[in-house]
C-alpha cells in the first residue's frame, strides 16, 4: 500500500470516530463505532491467554474491522437493523474494500466471509465479545438513556453467542449480575 493509498483507507476508517453508537459512555455522551471497536478488541488481547487453542490475533483483526461499513451507513442498533440495511451496509463496505491493495483486500474478504459463517472457533469469540461489549456499555451508562426494550434486552443478548465457551458464558452471567444490581438500584 503506497503513502495515498494508506491515507485515504485511514481517513474512511477515521469516519467511526464520528459515527455514534446507540449506547452512551459514563460520562453522559454517545459512543463512536471506533470506541466500541477498540474496546472489543481489547477484551480479545486480555483473553488470548484464556483460548491458547484460538488465534487471538486473527480474532483481534476481526474485532478491529467488524463494523467498519458502518463509517458509510452510521450505526443501526442491531435490534432496528433490517436485511436491506444490512445488504446496503455489505453492499457500500464491499465496494470500498474493493479499492484497498490486494493483500489488504484478500485479507479482509476472507475475514469478513469467517466472520459471516461464525464456524470458526475466532468467528465466535470475536462475535460474543462484539454482543457483550454492548451490554457492558449500557451497564455503564446512565439508566435514562435506555430505551424500554433494553430493560429486558440487557439480561439476555449475547447469550446465545457466548454458549460455546464455559469462559465467556461466566463472563456474560458477570455482565447479568451487572445490569441486575443497575436496574436494583434504578428502582
Amino acid at each position: 500500500m503506497d503513502a495515498r493509498e494508506f491515507l485515504s483507507a485511514l481517513h474512511v476508517a477515521e469516519r467511526l470516530k464520528d459515527a455514534t453508537r446507540h449506547s452512551y459512555t459514563s460520562g453522559g455522551r454517545h459512543e463512536s463505532v471506533a470506541e466500541h471497536s477498540w474496546r472489543i478488541s481489547l477484551m480479545a488481547f486480555w483473553l488470548r491467554g484464556e483460548f491458547p487453542e484460538a488465534d487471538m490475533d486473527k480474532v483481534i483483526r476481526m474485532c478491529l474491522i467488524h463494523d467498519l461499513g458502518e463509517a458509510f451507513t452510521g450505526d443501526i442498533p442491531s435490534f432496528l437493523k433490517t436485511a436491506a440495511d444490512e445488504r446496503r451496509e455489505e453492499e457500500l463496505l464491499s465496494a470500498w474494500v474493493d479499492t484497498l491493495p490486494e493483500g489488504i483486500r484478500g485479507e479482509m474478504r476472507a475475514l469478513y466471509a469467517e466472520m459471516e459463517a461464525r464456524e470458526t472457533l475466532e468467528a465466535k469469540i470475536y462475535k460474543a465479545l462484539d454482543s457483550m461489549e454492548a451490554v457492558i456499555s449500557h451497564n455503564e451508562a446512565d439508566l435514562a438513556t435506555w430505551t424500554e426494550n433494553e430493560y429486558e434486552l440487557n439480561l439476555r443478548y449475547g447469550y446465545d453467542k457466548a454458549a460455546f465457551s464455559p469462559l465467556l458464558t461466566a463472563i456474560r452471567d458477570a455482565v447479568r449480575d451487572e445490569t441486575l444490581a443497575k436496574l436494583e438500584a434504578g428502582k
